[in-house]
């Protein structure tokens, strides 16, 4: 039912792609040489072998980013240049596009799947070149095949400094930290390691009595991978280069072609009016948190010290301290609990798979609906070297019917980096670890619970970068109620359940310097925004992250503070001119999870029109018209500014 995964034969898989390129061609060329141009004869077959080679480079993707080796490096930077070449071969095919074109005009049998497949293919058509004159297709076809490099290394040198970096600490450094990160970060010799890798770095960056240290580390972590600044200086200029080829003023709007933001006028104007709400309410926060700091004796506050300050803050207003819920939190217990949550929620199963795994610690599920097996999700949650920071939510296959009528289950991995299990302590997770989970969980579960019959439009493939978020932050929410927790939370020794006034003090602390954090998001997302509307130099990128910071920030950033130089979102994956989309996203989210809190967080009948409305139906219809179908109606922006504590 389920194919076996992989991950010893990366060899194997790099020689199954270019195989897999050549036949594509080859089968290409004769549904173009059939000239039966319907969605049976030619999108469907054409789709299904594109379907085909994706699942292959998702397969070498996926060893790069958890199994990470010089092997993985070598073979993956090795295919990136042949991919990119094969679709952007593939993307300015003109015959094709006439194809899509005939069947557009031609075919009347399409169903509303179908009928959004080609919709979709015609706009990326467009959107790839298709069209253009011979030289401006080959300068397009440099462009990509370049622009996938440079996002390989700037990901890749980031990757390499946060390895290359540890600090070795004596017990006088880290008095009074607790137990369980000392714990963590504990060497053979009895000293004390931390890295730059992120449950590493945070620990001590909250809880790290020593301020030098603390210092050293966040420059560490806000300087790595100096030789990013030339790559994306580069990156910059090469996407506005594509824009101009397309036909777009800058490649802010390219991006926003394919999105449900109609252009970045509305984006900015959105991120702004969030600002105006939110940046006075932060501004106290930040002047409570300098105050604080005062009478702990430090009257300069630091950006390294907004981590440490804001624990102890959070701590004396709340009685809040993260690491006393861990022994509450045990990983497979959170997991199992998760489990029993989504199954009272939506109505899904988990049942655990005998199958092959790359790592003892992963774990893989067949989810079942009214008794039938309908996908693969497996989880792979503790952290490793040799594994790529964060936590995400990889789709291997997607749900779809072939032309042949045979039916191909989804699978998709969740991937994060939460504490390593010891012989003599499991995973403890924190609370925010928790919400982490459940974020990508519903990343996975947008993409599993698929019942979309085309593989280009089921699951996350198809849905608008600006609402992809949406399933994912909406569930993420869930992971400070009540009833949630009292499923999963209980001590890993004595069994018993954390005390309510524990999940009440968390609840009250979860909006805690909320409004920091989002004028810090906006930071990002407006950066985001501007750069993409020109394409400056290195050093215009700081002109407009300095411009940013004044409008946005409530503390002073470090002049060496190069955070662009990491800033992978952009840069190496998905969110160039489109980092936005999780406030976009929030925005929805935020509407459908207070319609559950409103009307019964186990709602039957609410959740049954949420799973049908919008986790069964991927990216077959506009992400706005489904959201709509289930809330009936246009959000607003009250339900963001709730979810966040900011008055409206």
């Amino acid at each position: 039912m389920f194919p076996e995964f992989k991950e010893d034969d990366l060899k194997e898989k790099e020689i199954a792609i270019y195989e897999k390129i050549k036949s594509n061609k080859k089968r290409i060329q004769e549904l173009l040489d059939n000239k039966i141009y319907t969605f049976a004869s030619f999108l469907g077959p054409y789709q299904t072998i594109q379907t085909e080679l994706s699942d292959l480079s998702t397969e070498i993707s996926h060893v790069n980013s958890v199994k990470n080796s010089e092997e993985s490096q070598t073979i993956y930077a090795n295919i990136l240049p042949k991919l990119t070449e094969y679709y952007t071969d593939l993307a300015q095919n003109e015959d094709i596009f006439q194809a899509l074109l005939k069947i557009e005009s031609e075919d009347t049998t399409l169903n509303l799947e179908q009928s959004k497949v080609l919709k979709n293919e015609i706009r990326d058509f467009r959107l790839a070149g298709v069209g253009l004159e011979a030289t401006k297709k080959s300068r397009l076809k440099e462009i990509n095949i370049r622009l996938s490099d440079l996002s390989n290394q700037f990901s890749q040198n980031v990757l390499n400094a946060t390895n290359a970096f540890e600090m070795i600490l004596d017990e006088t450094e880290v008095d009074g930290m607790p137990e369980s990160e000392k714990r963590s970060a504990r060497t053979e010799d009895g000293r004390y390691k931390f890295t730059l890798h992120y449950p590493s770095y945070i620990s001590y960056m909250t809880y790290g009595p020593s301020r030098e240290r603390r210092a050293e580390l966040y420059k560490a972590s806000v300087t790595k991978a100096p030789e990013n600044g030339k790559i994306l200086e580069e990156i910059l200029k090469l996407r506005k280069e594509e824009a101009e080829l397309l036909g777009f003023a800058s490649f802010a709007q390219l991006s926003l072609a394919s999105k449900v933001a109609e252009s970045p006028d509305q984006v900015l104007e959105f991120l702004t009016k969030l600002n105006v709400k939110a940046k006075p309410v932060a501004l106290k926060e930040y002047q409570r948190l300098k105050d604080f700091a005062s009478e702990q004796g430090v009257s300069e506050l630091q950006a390294y010290d907004l981590t440490y300050f804001s624990e102890m803050l959070k701590k004396k207003l709340y009685h809040y301290e993260e690491d006393k819920y861990r022994p509450y939190l045990e990983k497979e217990s959170v997991v199992q609990g998760t489990f029993q949550f989504l199954s009272s929620l939506l109505g899904i199963q988990f049942k655990q798979a005998d199958t092959r795994v790359w790592h003892p610690s992963v774990l893989c599920y067949d989810i079942i609906i009214d008794k039938q097996t309908r996908a693969r999700l497996y989880l792979d949650l503790e952290a490793r070297k040799e594994k790529k920071g964060g936590a995400w939510m990889h789709n291997w296959k997607p749900h779809f019917i072939t032309e042949n009528n045979e039916k191909i289950l989804p699978i998709a991995f969740v991937v994060g980096n939460f504490p390593v299990a010891r012989e003599d302590v499991p995973s403890l997770l924190k609370p925010s670890d928790v919400v982490t989970l459940f974020h990508e969980l519903g990343h996975a579960l947008h993409h599993l619970l698929s019942q979309v019959g085309e593989a280009f439009v089921s699951g996350v493939n198809g849905v608008e970068w600006d609402a992809v978020e949406f399933p994912s932050q909406f569930l993420e929410n869930f992971a400070y109620e009540p009833k949630v927790l009292d499923l999963f939370a209980k001590h890993y020794q004595t069994g018993e359940k954390i005390p309510r006034e524990f999940i009440e003090t968390m609840v009250e602390a979860k909006n805690f310097q909320s409004a920091m954090a989002v004028v810090r998001q906006l930071e990002f997302a407006i950066f985001d925004m501007r750069i993409h509307l020109d394409a400056p130099d290195e050093e215009g990128v700081q002109k407009v992250l300095d411009e940013v910071r004044k409008e946005t920030a409530v503390f002073t950033t470090p002049s060496y503070n190069k955070f662009q130089n990491s800033f992978s979102h952009i840069f190496a994956g998905g969110y160039a001119a489109g980092y936005y989309s999780y406030k976009w996203a929030e925005l929805l989210s935020a509407n459908a999870f207070y319609k559950f809190v409103d009307e019964g967080i186990f709602s039957e009948s609410l959740a049954e029109k949420f799973r049908k409305c919008i986790l069964e139906k991927g990216g077959s219809e506009s992400a706005m018209k489904l959201f709509r179908d289930f809330y009936g109606k246009d959000p607003d922006i009250e339900a963001l500014l709730r979810l966040n504590g900011i008055a409206a």
